[in-house]
């Protein structure tokens, strides 16, 4: 079991609160992913689930079990950083090993454990080198290692892909996926990376400011975003918004059309501008577009064989049944 369950908690540091009053349910066996810009409390409040920072108020259950007061070591929680903090004069064996020798498990269990974990990350080859000989991959699968073996409620990973490549991270997105399946334990997700996000996640918590701004599913934060912030968070490339009179004229203080939901014409079409920057990236193309007397600039997604260059005149056409209405004061209009 892994029910995590937050009750009015907040944090601050001195005068400054930087976790206003926030309630959260974490389910058993659900992969939670925090996301927001940088600074917005999502790791604050990652720590304050696993006891590395004291809540100043409010209460935090983990089965049912008031766990506010108690220490880290006592949450039967597991942790992966950003950085891999491995022992680098011990081999691989040994690193994943040492928490089970701290806790004076028999020899033969520990062996058993680190097989386990080994075998499931493809480690096996690797369990008499030391960090150094590994590459950036190899590094963080011993560190998760390390926590699969304490056998956890719950894994809690900070922005655990931050320090590798653009390949090697969408290779460890999939694997980290691919043990919760598996192992069906509640882990909680901390990254800056609206992609990782959205891949990853069973729920999606998006803050800012310490503030939680929507908590759904992927596709509901994708297709019904609450606000202007969530909405120009999900999504990549980032939702186009529009003020002014097109959007009065739809009843909305701000339109937000998604780059994927707009058709490209040379012929005719509900808008016209210039194609200011063309790129190609195989199956998709981004039209950067300006001079459309709507926005500084509106992105759109087209498919990859389209061409266009520098000066072109095009016209585009939003799918009407995918504009996003929101108010004067950001919030979506049903």
């Amino acid at each position: 079991m892994g029910r995590i369950l937050l009750e009015n908690v907040t944090k601050s540091f001195g005068d400054a609160q930087v976790i206003p009053p926030l309630d959260l349910v974490i389910d058993d066996g659900e992969f939670t992913v925090f996301v927001g810009p940088s600074g917005c409390g999502k790791s604050t409040l990652l720590r304050l689930i696993a006891g590395l920072e004291e809540t100043s108020s409010g209460t935090i259950t983990i089965d049912g079990l008031d766990v506010t007061q108690v220490p880290p070591s006592k949450r039967g929680l597991a942790m992966v950083f950003q950085s891999y903090a491995l022992y680098p004069h011990m081999t691989v064996r040994k690193n994943i090993a040492f928490p089970m020798r701290m806790a004076g498990l028999s020899q033969a269990e520990q062996d058993k454990r680190v097989m386990t974990a080994a075998k499931s990350l493809n480690l096996v080859d690797y369990l008499d080198r030391k960090p150094g000989q590994l590459s950036g991959g190899q590094r963080q699968r011993v560190a998760i290692g390390r926590a699969i073996v304490r056998d956890p409620t719950a894994f809690l990973f900070d922005e655990p892909l931050s320090n590798l490549d653009a390949a090697l991270r969408v290779g460890m997105r999939l694997e980290i996926s691919e043990m919760h399946k598996r192992m069906q334990t509640t882990m909680i997700y901390v990254t800056h990376d609206q992609v990782e996000a959205m891949t990853m996640a069973d729920k999606i918590v998006v803050l800012q400011a310490g503030v939680i701004e929507q908590v759904g599913s992927p596709l509901e934060l994708y297709r019904s975003p609450c606000n202007l912030f969530v909405a120009g968070f999900i999504g990549s490339p980032k939702m186009n918004f529009i003020t002014g009179t097109e959007a009065a004229n739809r009843h909305a203080h701000t339109l937000g059309v998604r780059p994927e939901h707009i058709a490209v014409s040379t012929q005719t079409g509900a808008w016209t501008g210039r194609v200011s920057v063309s790129e190609h990236l195989g199956s998709d193309t981004f039209l950067h577009v300006h001079e459309t007397g709507l926005a500084d600039t509106l992105t759109v997604r087209t498919n990859g064989e389209i061409s266009f260059k520098h000066g072109d005149i095009i016209h585009l056409t939003p799918r009407e049944e995918m504009v996003h209405r929101f108010d004067a004061a950001g919030l979506r209009i049903s």
